[in-house]
């Protein structure tokens, strides 16, 4: 297949290493682990990006964000943002997209930000356009889709509860996020402390996640990055518990977060919301660790209770999830997350979906052609053939 693909035309990729932006890091998984399979693979990114086996495409725009802190400004900034400055550069790299699939040149394209991309896709109907959906489906955003709804757009949810709020868009798969489990060592043997990986923002739990470790009096660890938006959540909640027991680590960096989570007795996973996914759980589990969630969002199918963690409706259950913890076996907890979300099997999933959707763009092609035909009135379909019988008649004529 040639595939285009885009998360962002204004931010680099990879991602800066002080940016939290996860849909970049599985962009990147999926078109190198496509481009190893022999699909051709161009990836819409700005100048001074690169993605191991495919081929940029820059369209000669300078990133917008080169670290957190310019992306941070810029997203805060609202001259920027009220002249919708980096949604047009993603407007100008979608539209050169869609000029080159109706050139021919890409079988499908293949977006990370449906906004980026819907008013191209509904006015080039020919183009078959596949979206990730990687926030939750919000009300405003079944809206926008059904100003835009075109057949030739589809939707992959990265779990089954995302679609909660939206379960009438055309979803063509669920395909999970996934990791390379390489980058998360194994580990037996677990050290006596809690932790909370992940942006420390009341949605996550973090809070409630400190309740839990101090009702214990057990040791926590929180990682994970403050944006200056919940700079006032951290110090009214978080920095007041702050002491030898409770230890916010700051943001750490993927290469070195492995060794905490290989070595922590639980993973606090208190979410305050539907999270459509939790990359935190399934990297936790890979190292072994086991996870204690409240049941929202997609925590259901990405623990097994009582097997890889415990999945309960209340903080008084996690804090009797934390005392019986022991009871989880850490290799259990490491083959499921190997077996269930790899990278592998997440490009298993995205090129199996891409190849339907062209099926079945050819097969509802051939029906229409065959449907056109059909309606054709009998008499001129009649007609139609005696002239084609004179015009063969004259050929043999000529012929002989």
């Amino acid at each position: 297949m040639n595939i285009a693909m885009m998360v962002r035309g204004f931010i680099l990729v990879p991602r800066p290493p002080d940016m939290i932006y996860a849909p970049i890091d599985l962009a990147y998984a999926l078109a190198k682990g496509l481009s190893e399979r022999g699909h051709k693979i161009d990836f819409y990114a700005p100048l001074g990006s690169s993605v191991e086996g495919a081929n940029i495409r820059t369209c000669n725009l300078r990133p917008l964000a080169t670290n957190q802190e310019e992306f941070q400004n810029l997203i805060s900034n609202p001259a920027l943002m009220t002249h919708y400055i980096p949604a047009m550069w993603d407007s100008y790299m979608a539209d050169e997209m869609f000029v080159r699939a109706n050139a021919g040149k890409y079988d499908l394209l293949h977006f990370h930000h449906p906004e980026s991309a819907l008013p191209h896709a509904r006015i080039n109907g020919d183009v078959p356009v596949i979206y990730t959906l990687h926030d939750p489906t919000y009300d405003w955003f079944k809206e926008l889709y059904d100003l835009y709804q075109t057949s030739n757009q589809h939707f992959i949810s990265i779990s089954n509860n995302q679609r909660r709020d939206a379960p009438d868009l055309p979803y063509a798969a669920t395909v999970y996020n996934g990791i390379d489990p390489d980058d998360y060592p194994f580990s037996e043997e677990a050290e006596d402390y809690l932790l909370f990986s992940g942006r420390i923002i009341p949605e996550k739990g973090v809070k409630e996640a400190v309740q839990i470790a101090k009702k214990l009096k057990h040791r926590l660890l929180i990682i994970g990055s403050i944006t200056p938006d919940n700079q006032t959540y951290f110090d009214q909640h978080i920095k007041p518990h702050l002491d030898d027991q409770i230890l916010y680590l700051g943001y750490i960096e993927r290469d070195q977060l492995s060794k905490y989570y290989k070595k922590a007795k639980a993973l606090l996973t208190p979410v305050q919301w539907e999270e459509p996914f939790g990359l935190a759980t399934i990297e936790a589990m890979a190292s072994g660790t086991p996870v204690i969630s409240l049941k929202k969002g997609a925590a259901s199918e990405l623990i097994i209770n009582g097997k890889t963690g415990y999945v309960v409706e209340s903080i008084a259950e996690m804090i009797e999830s934390v005392q019986k913890i022991s009871d989880i076996k850490r290799k259990a907890c490491r083959k499921h997350a190997t077996e269930n979300f790899s990278i592998e099997k997440m490009v298993d999933g995205y090129e199996t979906t891409f190849e339907q959707v062209l099926r079945d763009r050819k097969k509802l092609s051939r029906q229409f052609v065959r449907t056109k035909i059909t309606k054709v009135p009998q008499k001129l379909r009649g007609s139609t053939q005696k002239r084609h019988h004179k015009k063969m008649n004259k050929i043999a004529k000529k012929a002989q």
